[in-house]
């Protein structure tokens, strides 16, 4: 039996904080380690723009989803944390309520930039598309364009959220440390971990919360005969928010698990992870963290939509004062 429980179950890790000499004993390393090369966070995020204008999209789109998706991460990360560590734990084991804003600085360095990719693609791609459909087919545009943005941003997202689940349960101090340990230990494919469950959850849950929050909105505004305000816009947010978390708790339960497990490989994939949980802990399980997961959700929906909005409006204000 492995003297480090970190290392083999999500359970045993969220009862122990790793110290520096657990980091070396876990890799097996030496003493003497080299020192990891700090994160280039501004040539990421040039990247990241780059990338957004090539395809169509906007700096006002990406500065828009940025601002909204760190807003949401700051506030709710805590509720995040909880939910993850729910779902985490195997057999209904004790969940620690200390440390729920580990881990949220490294966090923000990929969820800001990936926001930003993920606004920067689905906007251009929303308005191309309802260009092409008919315009009683624009729910099928805003799904399209959810998948096409989420595929885009998974990219940043996926290394972004093993390295947070992986914190957030107490394998790592901190992204730099688990970045480095992640890599030595698992290789780079270790930082893509449950790639496919993520997908399987992300596509899906883009695609249906801006479809039914860009239909909400549709549908209001007609009724109402004028734009929306922005409690209006933060109230549709969390609506579509809720009900869009509800939905895809199953395949967060099935992301988490894949993600968090390391080299302990308790789940081959995705099927054997779902026969798995069934077998061990019956179907109630997929459901756990639900309550964290809609809370989290839902009132990140209204933050992320009203802020998403706001800036915007903001945006396109300053707009005709530089071209002038």
């Amino acid at each position: 039996m492995s003297r480090h429980p970190t290392t083999e179950s999500p359970e045993a890790a969220l009862k122990l904080t790793v110290s520096s000499s657990q980091d070396k004993e876990y890799m097996g390393l030496s003493a003497v380690s080299t020192k990891p090369k700090p994160f280039d966070f501004l040539g990421v995020l040039y990247g990241i723009w780059y990338l957004i204008i090539q395809i169509g999209g906007s700096a006002e789109n990406a500065v828009s989803g940025a601002a909204a998706g760190g807003l949401v991460e700051t506030v709710m990360y805590p509720i995040d944390t909880i939910k993850t560590r729910l779902q985490a734990v195997r057999g209904g084991g004790k969940i620690v309520f200390k440390g729920l804003y580990s881990g949220l600085a490294g966090n923000l360095v990929g969820v800001i930039p990936a926001s930003a990719l993920f606004i920067g693609v689905y906007e251009p791609t929303k308005q191309k598309l309802l260009k092409i459909f008919p315009e009683n087919l624009s729910a099928v545009a805003h799904l399209a364009a959810g998948v096409v943005g989420g595929a885009a941003s998974s990219l940043v997202r996926v290394p972004t959220e093993v390295i947070k689940q992986r914190i957030q349960i107490g394998q790592f101090a901190s992204a730099p440390q688990a970045v480095r340990l992640i890599v030595s230990k698992e290789g780079f494919r270790g930082l893509y971990a449950g790639y496919g469950s993520f997908l399987l959850r992300d596509l899906p849950f883009d695609a249906i919360q801006f479809c039914i929050y860009e239909q909400l909105r549709i549908g209001y505004k007609l009724a109402a005969r004028r734009d929306l305000n922005d409690p209006e816009n933060a109230i549709i947010g969390a609506f579509a928010g809720a009900i869009t978390g509800a939905i895809t708790t199953p395949l967060d339960v099935i992301k988490t698990r894949l993600m968090v497990q390391g080299s302990a490989k308790q789940y081959n994939s995705i099927s054997h992870c779902i026969s798995t949980i069934l077998k061990e802990e019956g179907s109630s399980a997929f459901l756990r963290g639900m309550g964290p997961r809609v809370l989290w959700i839902g009132i990140g929906g209204s933050i992320f939509f009203g802020a998403l909005e706001k800036s915007k409006q903001l945006l396109a204000r300053r707009r005709p004062l530089k071209e002038n």
